[in-house]
């Protein structure tokens, strides 16, 4: 494992156009890489597809990492290969119907028009699934893939808010920077004392009153308003830009 001065250097280099640079980074993070991509694992791409986006989200990371982030290059690169693949999911598609699902579908609804006739009424996708001899999941996923995709532009609803969907979804650099902040943010507490950081996720993520945290830690409250204080500028200076 390279150390992180190493790996700032070689990003640096990377940076220039040096290739063996590139070659060498790539090289150190493909575990990571690889471990990023698993989540995506059953999502319709193959694995060497999605190593290979992977891999394009990491030379984004290496051309878009600057030191002043004050977050390690490793964790810079999740954000963006997620991306990367998100980005590819969202533009190239990955909804694929298969030739099978698709002679499902039509069987399916063959079935349907029958049972509808004889017994006046739709059958339940239990006893779809018992016709055909397969999972009530691929009985819906059949009878999905027929349907037509929502437009992300068309109305949310039929009142007078004419916004569309794509208004309500967070876009991938609204997404990496949120989740680049969270990073830093993280990266930042880590390097606290055990008492502030204590202090920190009592007051923040437990929702703590200043009082129960005096109790806790055995100190005054208006000891903790101050630490409190004191961390948060800290944590401020940290994190501007």
């Amino acid at each position: 494992m390279l150390d992180n001065e190493v790996i700032l250097n070689l990003v640096k280099l990377a940076q220039q156009g040096d290739q063996s640079a590139k070659t060498v980074l790539l090289e150190e993070n493909s575990p990571l890489i690889k471990s990023i991509i698993k989540r995506f694992k059953g999502k319709g791409i193959e694995y060497d597809d999605l190593y290979q986006l992977g891999c394009m989200g990491f030379l984004k990371a290496i051309k878009n990492f600057n030191p002043e982030f004050d977050v390690k290059f490793s964790t810079y690169v999740v954000p963006m290969v997620i991306g990367e693949i998100k980005r590819f999911m969202r533009d190239d598609g990955v909804i694929k119907v298969s030739r099978a699902l698709k002679s499902l579908n039509l069987q399916i609804n063959k079935f349907i028009e029958n049972y509808l006739a004889m017994y006046q009424k739709k059958p339940s996708i239990e006893e779809i699934a018992k016709e055909f001899g397969v999972e009530e999941q691929e009985i819906v996923m059949a009878m999905d893939s027929a349907k037509m995709p929502v437009s992300i532009y068309s109305p949310i609803d039929d009142e007078d808010d004419s916004s569309g969907l794509v208004d309500k979804i967070e876009s991938d650099e609204d997404y990496n920077t949120k989740m680049l902040d969270n990073i830093a943010l993280k990266e930042v507490i880590k390097k606290l004392d055990n008492r502030e950081k204590k202090i920190i996720l009592l007051r923040y993520y437990f929702d703590k009153t200043q009082s129960e945290i005096a109790k806790t830690l055995n100190i005054s409250q208006v000891q903790v308003s101050r630490l409190e204080n004191k961390i948060l500028d800290n944590l401020r200076r940290k994190l501007s830009p």
